[in-house]
């Protein structure tokens, strides 16, 4: 199997969804893109250096994310999907970055969507699945690579890279 490389900088990579085309990209925190808040995605990690993941179906395993609700901030859409989405509560958070998604092909062509990205420090909560999360995932840390996948592969190569960004920088640990 072709190892799975992260995003680099600006990498337009083309996906298809729902009948559409996208052209994705990564991009750092001092490169901000314009286009309509997409929401946020958080690689949680525990104080004894666990990643949280989830899944919709048991298979593709990633972040929990989502969109804001009326007039929340960022940091206040993150808080609040990844407490719905992976029954965590976030201690403290660090943008890591910003996913950029253009449609170049059916109905919302020319809409950007840009989600962020964070890495934040959470503690676990009971597990309790509602909305659309049926599975949740702890595992160490250094073998998050091992099982994320997200659908398609520009989407799995953004979450690389954000995992990349995650572990480049050591943030604060919860208590």
């Amino acid at each position: 199997m072709t190892p799975i490389v992260p995003a680099r900088d600006g990498e337009r990579m083309l996906t298809h969804s729902h009948g559409q085309d996208w052209l994705v990209s990564w991009h750092p925190v001092d490169d901000p893109q314009e286009g309509k808040p997409h929401g946020a995605a958080g690689i949680c990690v525990t104080a004894a250096d666990e990643m949280v993941l989830i899944s919709h179906d048991g298979e593709h395993w990633g972040f929990p994310a989502g969109r804001p609700a009326g007039t929340e901030t960022i940091e206040e859409t993150l808080r609040r999907e990844m407490l719905e989405e992976a029954c965590v509560t976030v201690i403290s958070s660090r943008l890591l970055g910003y996913s950029r998604s253009e449609c170049v092909r059916g109905r919302e062509f020319g809409l950007v969507l840009i989600r962020s990205y964070w890495r934040a420090e959470v503690r676990l909560q009971e597990w309790q699945p509602e909305f659309e999360i049926w599975h949740r995932r702890v595992i160490p840390e250094s073998e998050a690579k091992k099982f994320v996948r997200d659908p398609d592969l520009a989407a799995t190569r953004v979450s690389f890279r954000a995992l990349d960004e995650a572990v480049a920088g050591d943030g604060p640990r919860p208590p």
